[in-house]
């Protein structure tokens, strides 16, 4: 029984989501996919058609896929070769070697015109009969009251109206209008720098090598950058002494854009504007029940380039745990557990970024000549690029106890499996949501009550077979929750990660991250029945709602 089919007074919404960029679209299609009517408020009657991220890593890649996109996004996007940092005598300080086929199943870096990825994202939202975007509405005022929310929305022709709904998500950007209401304090770590911001349209193909550069010159910090197919972004910090004026003209652009080949005779330039980075994130994710994600929850320099990923890891977070609360699947509490990881996440993120920053802008030569001395001792004898680091795992939340240890909180890889249907990746394969993954049929240990529990939840279960075996025949792979989907682990990639931390089951998150491990038929029904008892019950006394 979906959540509006509940005797419940009616509202308009399931949820109201506030802000249509790619964090509250994506939000909006996770929710819409799981039943819920979903209504997105949009203060911008059109379409923003300007560039504002410029990629997205393979996880990001493997949750936007998510949604339905995922045949689409290679039309959009090119895979970047790279990342170097170079000293202004062209010394490599840095070097992140990127791998097309990454430990997620996508490309380690993706990089796309983000226009585009919103009409992906636009177009699968109007293909899905719960999703109702109002575009030239925007949100001025936010009541609470009987297990609902009201919103009061001004139209572009002056009217008014109210929106009514069970949550709201605040995704309206870094001047949040839903975060500035509530009342939430901002964390703000001051570190911020002016930068112009050129994007360039090629007008004839070129190849960059790496894709991404960062120019560590005191003269002048530059990052050159790939943004999709025929895409590319140059950005120069202001130096100081300098005015915005000055650096924020066009004749400035195309001035500092020329060493690179890059004239009006090579490129058209689309943008040149200046903008100021900054390092904050709210204090609060939560108040009652609205709630914030992508920019309206945390900014954070580009360095990374974590920011929209980030945003779109807050919707895949949040969009089945808003499911299952919504459903009666779960204790409302378990919102809670939203902040929790994902705030801690972001401020890793982001102290990340200002650590990155704080090499980066560096305009003093003999600060910069210490730095690049120290960089490149460090380097000595090392030829071979790195790659980049996985996903970094979740410590806390809505994971199996401490007896569960290692890999609870990971994001699981994602490699080829063969099915009854053929062969491919596993999200493709199996589906997606909650997955029991084992080495043996778990039915008989569970029992018929935690299969049910499972069921619920609309959890795969799935039993691997090793690389070699004969693919499984259609009566032996029957999909389904309460049955069994047989499948070989083709890469062997998976084997050799239960392999890696002793265990026969992994039970993973409808995000990708570990709930839990288990060792044995024993064991793996003590972990369904963990996962039960953390949905059912209260967060425990003491667990905040402040994003750590």
């Amino acid at each position: 029984m979906r959540p509006h089919d509940r005797n419940e007074s009616p509202t308009d919404a399931d949820v109201a989501v506030v802000g249509n960029g790619p964090v509250g679209a994506a939000l909006s299609v996770l929710l819409a996919q799981r039943g819920l009517r979903v209504t997105v408020l949009e203060r911008r009657p059109r379409p923003y058609t300007l560039p504002r991220a410029t990629s997205f890593d393979g996880e990001t890649a493997r949750l936007l896929a998510g949604t339905g996109i995922g045949d689409l996004v290679g039309r959009i996007t090119e895979p970047a070769t790279g990342y170097q940092w170079h000293t202004a005598a062209g010394e490599t300080l840095l070097d992140i070697a990127f791998s097309p086929g990454g430990r997620y199943g996508w490309p380690d870096a993706n990089t796309m015109h983000q226009p585009a990825l919103e009409r992906l994202l636009a177009d699968r939202a109007a293909a899905l009969p719960g999703v109702t975007v109002l575009r030239g509405h925007r949100v001025v005022d936010i009541g609470e009251r009987d297990e609902r929310v009201t919103l009061t929305v001004e139209t572009d022709d002056g009217a008014d109206r109210e929106v009514t709904a069970r949550w709201v998500v605040g995704c309206d950007g870094a001047n949040s209008f839903v975060r500035e209401h509530l009342g939430i304090p901002v964390t703000d770590l001051g570190f911020s720098y002016e930068w112009l911001l050129c994007d360039v349209e090629l007008r004839e193909p070129r190849e960059f090598t790496p894709t991404n550069v960062q120019v560590c010159d005191p003269a002048r910090p530059t990052t050159l950058v790939g943004s999709g197919p025929g895409h590319r972004r140059w950005e120069f910090m202001r130096l100081p002494g300098e005015s915005s004026a000055e650096l924020n003209r066009e004749e400035t652009a195309w001035r500092l854009l020329k060493p690179y080949g890059v004239t009006p005779e090579t490129a058209r330039l689309l943008r040149s504007t200046t903008y100021i980075f900054r390092a904050a994130w709210a204090d609060e994710w939560r108040s009652g029940r609205v709630l914030l994600a992508g920019d309206a929850a945390h900014l954070m320099p580009p360095f990374a380039g974590q920011g929209m990923c980030s945003g779109v890891r807050d919707a895949a977070n949040l969009a089945w745990k808003l499911d299952l609360t919504l459903r009666g699947l779960a204790d409302a509490s378990l919102l809670d557990t939203y902040a929790e990881e994902r705030g801690q996440h972001v401020k890793e993120s982001i102290l990340s970024s200002v650590q990155l920053g704080r090499v980066i802008c560096v305009t003093d030569p003999a600060a910069a000549a210490d730095r690049d001395a120290t960089v490149l001792a460090g380097r000595r004898g090392r030829t071979e690029p790195g790659a980049p680091e996985a996903a970094k795992p979740l410590t806390a939340g809505l994971l199996r106890g401490p007896a569960g240890g290692q890999p609870a909180g990971a994001v699981v890889p994602q490699a080829r499996v063969s099915g009854e249907n053929g062969t491919g990746l596993f999200d493709e394969v199996v589906g997606r949501g909650f997955v029991l993954l084992t080495t043996e049929d778990p039915r008989p240990a569970l029992g018929a009550d935690r299969c049910a529990f499972l069921a619920a939840l609309d959890t795969r279960v799935v039993r691997l077979s090793p690389p070699g075996a004969a693919r499984p025949a259609g009566e032996n792979g029957e999909s389904g929750a309460e049955g069994l989907t047989d499948v070989v682990d083709t890469d062997g990639v998976y084997g050799g990660w239960l392999a890696e931390h002793g265990a026969t089951a992994l039970l993973v998150r409808p995000d990708y991250h570990v709930f839990g491990a288990a060792s044995g038929a024993e064991d793996t029904a003590a972990l369904v029945d963990d996962l039960r008892e953390r949905l059912a019950s209260p967060v425990p006394a003491g667990a905040a709602r402040r994003a750590a």
